[in-house]
């Protein structure tokens, strides 16, 4: 983390949401990974494991290692393991645009699969076209786009990359979209719904409403915008959908 993140530079756990998601409307969350560490991912399922708030927990593991389908169902066994529901690499820190088709790569995504759990796609436009191939190599498997691919909000009105590079992604039946991280990638000081607007309305044309999901990226929304916010600025858009809210990520990442 960054200087510029020193505002999140402190503990954020089920206590501190928990009033927060109640004010809004949301039952429950989905607590996806921050960094490449499967020590992480047994704190998280233990946290999930204590507080019926967190409906799924999105991990971590190596993907390039050959014992990943070993590491994956000993995640499952641990405390919390019923609730690992996805696992996610962040492949836009990765140096090569396509590291996601190295075959270590593909087949630790592979076995994600036959785990039974979602794969969460964290690229940008550069890594789009990696993203899109894998999706059509594994057609069975349930893939979450995090956060749109992060267009460049911020930018202006269109960011044309991006939207060569979200098109054929739109275009696969086994990917959904998280409406998320969204207020981040504009203008922290002075963003506004009109600013999101354009891109919003192309994610929901794309994907429609039953391929995506609400994610308020909390704590790192802070950055622009406290929780309550995050979650107006998506139902001024779609008002109180149910699939937006809630469905879509019941049926991608399979919570119970």
């Amino acid at each position: 983390m960054g200087a510029e993140l020193d505002r999140i530079r402190m503990r954020f756990g089920p206590e501190e949401l928990e009033p927060l998601a109640k004010s809004a409307a949301i039952d429950r969350t989905v607590l996806v990974q921050t960094v490449s560490s499967v020590s992480e991912t047994r704190e998280f399922l233990a946290t999930a494991d204590a507080h019926e708030l967190i409906g799924g927990v999105v991990g971590w593991v190596d993907l390039m290692d050959g014992q990943v389908a070993d590491t994956i169902a000993d995640l499952k066994a641990a405390p919390g393991g019923r609730k690992l529901v996805g696992i996610r690499h962040q492949v836009h820190d990765e140096a090569d645009a396509e590291w996601l088709l190295r075959d270590d790569v593909q087949r630790g995504v592979a076995a994600v699969g036959a785990a039974g759990l979602a794969y969460d796609l964290l690229v940008r436009p550069r890594e789009l076209p990696a993203a899109v191939e894998t999706a059509k190599r594994h057609p069975e498997m349930r893939f979450v786009l995090d956060h749109a691919a992060k267009p460049r909000i911020a930018k202006g009105a269109r960011d044309p990359d991006w939207e060569d590079a979200m098109y054929p992604l739109a275009d696969l039946p086994n990917v959904t979209c998280k409406l998320s991280g969204l207020v981040t990638e504009a203008n922290w000081a002075d963003w506004s719904t009109e600013q999101l607007k354009p891109y919003v309305s192309l994610i929901l044309s794309w994907f429609g409403t039953q391929r995506c999901m609400f994610g308020s990226d909390w704590p790192v929304c802070l950055m622009a915008a406290s929780y309550a916010q995050v979650v107006d600025s998506i139902r001024s858009f779609t008002g109180d959908d149910e699939d937006v809210f809630g469905g879509v990520a019941a049926r991608a990442y399979k919570l119970i």
